[in-house]
Formats: structure tokens, C-alpha cells, sequence
């Protein structure tokens, strides 16, 4: 096979060609058209198998995720019992409307039986949240050191939930001016809770 028997090449005669000229134009012609065939045909579907790989991976790892749910529902059930309990426990610590001036009743009572001096109770404004309320309640009592420390204490034992907070003691003075002797002034926010009845969670619903 020489390079003249390419230069002469009868296309209109290709049968009488030499087979050496015929299996090389064969091989050329072969090339060709796999290339043509992978760039119109293959490339799109080794791009489909590229995707489904990844497809793949992703959806055995979402598997294997919600196999490890699977294998630890009974452990999660037993959490949302104890969550449950939990919550509940708390929310019979949170008064309901009617219970309210009683629970401020029992925060007066606590200071005067400590023989406190209310200077200043004043309840405020209500802040409702997603299925509570809360209620803040300036307060200035004067006292000694000993009985402010037992009121914040008696405080945090009620019943009811009850937070003092923005805490500010000072020196007391007695009625003519002069400092009196052992005598602080305590001024707080205790903040009480209660939970939204039925109506007025219907309410924020609407």
C-alpha cells in the first residue's frame, strides 16, 4: 500500500479499490462516525447517568438518615412522653385568668410577712405570647438586708411561677430624711405568667 493508491482514489469504482486502501478508508469512516454518534447522542446520556449517580447518592443517604429514624422511633417516642409530662408539669404553674389577683395577693402577702414596707406595687400591661401571657409588676419595698433576701426566696417558692428581675437596692431613709439604720429599698420587676384560655387563643388563631 503506497500514498498514490490514496491520491487515486475512485470513489465510483470503490470495489476494485486494494483491500489495504479499503480497510484504512473503513477504520477512518468507522472513527467518524463514532465521534459524530458520542457527540450527538452518547453525550446527553452520559450527562442523564452523571445525574443519576448523584441522584443515587442522594437518595441512599435520605435512607440512610430515615433508617436511623426508624431504628431510634421508640427511643423518640419515649422523649416526647417525658417532654410531655414536662410541659404539662409546668403549665399547672401558670395561673389562668381568674387566679390571677390571687397570685398577686400571695406576692403582697409574701412581702408583708416578711415585714416589708411596700412603697410602690403597680402591675402592668399584659404581653401575650404564642399561649401565654405575661404580666410585669413594678415594685419598691424597704426592708433589711435579711428580709429582702428571704422575700426573693419566698418568691421563687410559690406555687405559681414568678420571676424577679431589673433588681436595684439602695439605702433606705426614714420619714424625717435621716438614713435609717439597717434599712435597704429594694425596687424589681417580678414578672408572673398565666396561660391564654380558650378565647383568646382562638382569637391570635383568627
Amino acid at each position: 500500500m503506497k500514498l498514490d493508491d490514496f491520491n487515486n482514489i475512485d470513489f465510483n469504482n470503490a470495489g476494485s479499490l486494494p483491500g489495504p486502501v479499503k480497510a484504512v478508508l473503513l477504520t477512518f469512516l468507522f472513527l467518524f462516525l463514532f465521534a459524530l454518534g458520542y457527540w450527538y447522542f452518547w453525550t446527553d446520556a452520559f450527562t442523564a447517568l452523571d445525574e443519576a449517580k448523584a441522584k443515587e447518592v442522594e437518595l441512599r443517604a435520605v435512607f440512610l438518615d430515615k433508617k436511623a429514624q426508624a431504628v431510634n422511633l421508640e427511643g423518640y417516642k419515649q422523649q416526647m412522653v417525658e417532654i410531655e409530662k414536662t410541659f404539662g408539669a409546668l403549665l399547672k404553674q401558670l395561673p389562668d385568668k381568674s387566679q390571677m389577683d390571687g397570685l398577686l395577693t400571695d406576692i403582697n402577702q409574701a412581702g408583708l410577712a416578711r415585714g416589708l414596707e411596700f412603697e410602690l406595687f403597680r402591675p402592668g400591661a399584659e404581653t401575650q405570647t404564642e399561649f401565654y401571657a405575661e404580666m410585669p409588676i413594678a415594685i419598691r419595698v424597704q426592708g433589711s438586708y435579711h428580709d429582702l433576701g428571704a422575700f426573693a426566696t419566698d418568691i421563687s417558692k410559690l406555687s405559681r411561677i414568678v420571676t424577679l428581675s431589673d433588681i436595684s437596692i439602695t439605702g433606705g431613709s426614714s420619714k424625717d430624711g435621716k438614713s435609717a439604720d439597717a434599712k435597704l429599698v429594694m425596687e424589681a420587676t417580678a414578672k408572673t405568667y398565666r396561660y391564654l384560655d380558650s378565647n383568646e387563643l382562638a382569637a391570635k388563631k383568627k
